[in-house]
């Protein structure tokens, strides 16, 4: 095998695995250290900068930074379910406990004359706006509701994200001197092309749900709801409650907003029934477990039949029973069970099975191309559409995601319309600033608390039921105090500190693999990578995780370090004899708009230690 190129970002970025699965790419390791420090101003700080929303993520985040964390790897003891770090809640913390963060946002500098126009307030507009508005450029964001935040206003429920939260962290991006226009929904594409922006950034979101056209659903129709549009009416307070008797149909995150809503507005046989099996959801796990926490059932493998009504009266819905079947290319199928057909009383449906993008008012002879499913053809790369100045971004791009998507969306076509604006190609997309530092202190001593907390995840505490389900503005969720989060936060491994091996040190005594508590390290013959994998210390299995691989030893062997399991622990580098391993902090932040996008040539690997942050 190659020796590992270290010097190239993506590869110890790769080791972080919960920067790596960020859309955003937030550094989570750098900011749980400060939460840990008592730094909860510095840690939202870092948080902004990469996902912009830390209070609003700290509560609403479909956190994919938590499968991918390396604690529920390599924990041992923890039951059948080894649990990650609680990324999301810290994030929280941080939000929740700093200090008055105004004087620390960006400076605005002078205009640069150069007009863009934001559709939709949204997480992935406002992004946008967050990363131009302070380089001068002249941000408009329209929308058609009163207050900016999208859909983080009109889908998320107040009892999982107060408004108080929503109006903190958008008056953040306004105060840079965005201009929003309330109220004014963009009818013609084409009209606001003629007004001379610069450049136009569509994010208004996926906002059509989904309907179930099968029989009885005119019939009935002023029980059965939309459910992104019924939780938009609940958010501006059009509707205040709801029949004791709710069905809830579909199973994604939604669907269970649309539930525990229903329950707090009078529902009290509120009831989710889904197609699919239980595992087989879209729903987060934990929008899952919250829905069942408040006692609302869940009804698999229920395939909609019918409303049934009397005179216009919505009375229930019919369900055939189905199985799953499997082909030999494991496509699945639903099939019928033959069992009679269940009847479900009910008073009002509720449905969520789904979103879709509308642009009735992109008209089709603007140049902006969609495809056969009704979305914009885009540079993935870019987000740049058919029209080289109007991009796309979040849900409105490639169809419904979450928050922290469209703040990544945002960021890139931020970078794209900065680069278009100042004579530069889009697609040549600068690199990530990076930084890798040593930890060394002494000869056995580091600059981050390296002992291996065994803690379990510690839960965060909810408010009592009889208070959380009497109203729908109480938040559930309390998050953690200081004390807890420090000892959340110290169950971190710290996957960003790096062990950084230097062969011509090696003297090959064996020293680190003997000490080495994961067997993750061994020296041996070099080899092709799928038969080496099998001859390690212990077993490299999983494929998706590279092999840290240097040569150049005296004996002619290869170092082959295993950086799936490896528990950034130090010992390996404590017990060395000569130095030849050390702890090193690798520090990425991906590249925002502004001048140091401008270099026309394209992205390069940068040497380490070059970009110090």
């Amino acid at each position: 095998m190659q020796s590992t190129d270290i010097a190239n970002p993506a590869y110890f970025h790769k080791v972080v695995d919960c920067q790596w699965a960020c859309p955003a790419h937030t550094p989570v390791p750098e900011y749980i250290r400060l939460i840990a420090q008592g730094r909860y101003g510095d840690a939202y700080m870092v948080n902004w900068v990469s996902n912009v929303f830390p209070g609003i993520l700290g509560r609403t985040c479909d956190r994919p930074c938590e499968p991918a964390c390396r604690r529920g790897r390599v924990e041992e003891n923890n039951g059948a379910d080894p649990e990650p770090v609680a990324i999301c809640r810290l994030k929280r913390v941080a939000a929740d406990n700093k200090e008055d963060v105004r004087n620390r946002m960006p400076s605005v500098a002078p205009s640069n004359g150069r007009r863009i126009a934001c559709i939709g307030a949204g997480p992935a507009s406002l992004t946008v706006a967050r990363d131009l508005a302070p380089l001068g450029y002249q941000v408009t964001v329209f929308d058609g509701e009163a207050r900016p935040g999208g859909f983080m206003w009109s889908q998320i429920p107040r009892f999982r994200l107060p408004e108080t939260v929503i109006e903190e962290e958008t008056g953040y991006i306004l105060d840079l001197g965005v201009k929003f226009v309330a109220g004014q929904r963009i009818e013609s594409m084409k009209a606001l092309m003629a007004e001379g922006y610069d450049a136009i950034f569509v994010g208004c979101g996926a906002p059509r749900g989904r309907n179930l056209e099968i029989p009885g659903r005119e019939e009935a129709a002023a029980k059965i709801h939309i459910g992104i549009d019924w939780l938009a009416s609940v958010s501006f307070g059009h509707i205040t409650s709801i029949g004791q008797r709710v069905i809830v149909l579909g199973g994604g995150n939604t669907a269970m907003d649309c539930c525990r809503s229903a329950r707090r507005l009078g529902g009290t046989d509120v009831k989710v029934i889904v197609r699919s099996g239980f595992d087989e959801m879209k729903a987060s796990p934990w929008e899952k477990e919250d829905a069942m926490h408040e006692g609302i059932p869940f009804l698999n493998f229920h395939v909609p039949k019918a409303f049934i009504h009397e005179g216009g009266q919505l009375k229930g819905m019919t369900f055939d029973v189905v199985r799953a079947e499997y082909d030999a290319q494991g496509k699945r199928s639903l099939v019928s069970t033959g069992e009679p057909e269940v009847f479900v009383e009910c008073d009002e449906v509720l449905i969520a099975v789904g979103q879709e993008n509308a642009f009735p008012w992109i008209e089709r002879d603007s140049g902006i191309a969609f495809d056969k499913w009704g979305l914009p053809v885009l540079r993935p790369e870019t987000f740049q559409s058919t029209v080289e100045n109007v991009f796309f971004g979040g849900d409105s791009a490639f169809g419904p995601k979450n928050i922290i998507t469209a703040v990544a969306h945002g960021h890139e076509a931020a970078v794209s319309i900065d680069l278009l604006l100042n004579g530069g190609n889009p697609a040549a997309r600068p690199g990530p600033i990076v930084n890798l530092m040593s930890q060394k202190m002494g000869i056995h001593e580091w600059s981050y608390d390296n002992d291996t907390s065994n803690d379990l995840r510690y839960k965060v505490p909810w408010a009592k039921a009889e208070i959380a389900l009497a109203s729908i503005k109480v938040e559930v969720e309390l998050g953690f105090d200081a004390a807890t989060a420090f000892k959340e936060a110290q169950r971190c491994l710290n996957c960003d500190v790096q062990t950084v091996f230097n062969h011509t040190a090696c003297i090959e005594c064996d020293a680190c693999v003997d000490i080495c508590p994961m067997d993750c390290i061994t020296f041996t013959a070099d080899g092709e990578e799928p038969e080496l994998r099998k001859r390690l210390q212990a077993p490299a299995l999983n494929l998706a995780q590279d092999l840290y691989v240097a040569g150049g030893l005296k004996t002619g062997r290869v170092m082959v370090k295993d950086e799936d399991v490896c528990l950034h622990c130090g010992l390996c580098a404590e017990r060395c004899p000569t130095g030849a391993w050390d702890m090193q902090k690798f520090l990425l932040n991906t590249a925002k708009a502004g001048n140091a996008c401008h270099d026309k040539a394209p992205a390069r690997r940068m040497p380490v230690k070059e970009a110090a942050l």
